[in-house]
């Protein structure tokens, strides 16, 4: 299991859109706010450093982060992040405390493994298509898993692995499967290799001639 990321934040008095902007334009700061657990509301401000430095993790959105309030630590997941349109700054971030006995939906990431001794593509020439890279699910904090493991490695060309077909942890249920079957999304695919236009002509063309050939061994019989 990977470290805990730690972040620290300090409370943030001034509070608002206005105050919000000029935290962002004056300061290194970016703000943000802690929030659920039976507690109150907390406005925070972000070292933007920091921050950017721990959201390189791929853990940093699908984890139990420590974020550290005025000497506090407070067990708390990133439940939305918002980034400016132009230049992909982030303009806010808002995390959720969470408690042990309650569980929590949270999208982790899919990892595929053994793609290159997949059937399909090593002996059928196939090329694989990730239809989805991160699964939602729902479990208590205590059994979040760091990542959904996906084998390649039995797939031949034109099989697919479904949300239903994966394994999860014990404790851990995948939430679109609780909405019913219609909901059971493709994971991963295992295409059939493309064949491009010159290929296709190709093949039509010799398709054509053969009848042709037959015919002229034809009329060399009856001469």
């Amino acid at each position: 299991m990977s470290q805990q990321i730690e972040l620290t934040a300090e409370l943030r008095q001034d509070v608002g859109k206005g105050a919000s902007r000029r935290l962002r334009r004056l300061s290194e700061n970016v703000p943000g706010i802690i929030y659920g657990g039976g507690k109150d509301p907390q406005p925070l401000t972000l070292n933007v450093f920091e921050l950017t430095k721990a959201m390189q993790q791929e853990s940093f959105f699908s984890q139990i982060l420590n974020v550290v309030v005025a000497g506090e630590s407070q067990q708390a997941i990133v439940r939305d992040l918002q980034r400016h349109p132009a230049t992909e700054k982030v303009q806010h971030i808002d995390f959720m405390r969470i408690r042990a006995d309650q569980p929590i939906q949270v999208s982790v990431p899919v990892h595929f493994v053994n793609e290159e001794r997949c059937i399909g593509v090593r002996q059928e020439g196939g090329i694989i298509s990730h239809n989805l890279t991160e699964i939602e699910i729902s479990c208590l904090p205590g059994q979040l898993p760091e990542f959904i493991e996906v084998d390649m490695a039995d797939l031949g060309v034109g099989d697919s692995i479904h949300l239903s077909n994966l394994s999860v942890p014990a404790g851990v249920t995948i939430v679109q499967l609780a909405l019913g079957e219609d909901h059971d999304m493709t994971v991963v695919t295992v295409n059939a290799p493309r064949v491009s236009a010159g290929e296709e002509e190709g093949a039509a063309g010799e398709a054509e001639a053969e009848p042709g050939a037959g015919e002229g061994e034809e009329e060399a019989d009856e001469d």
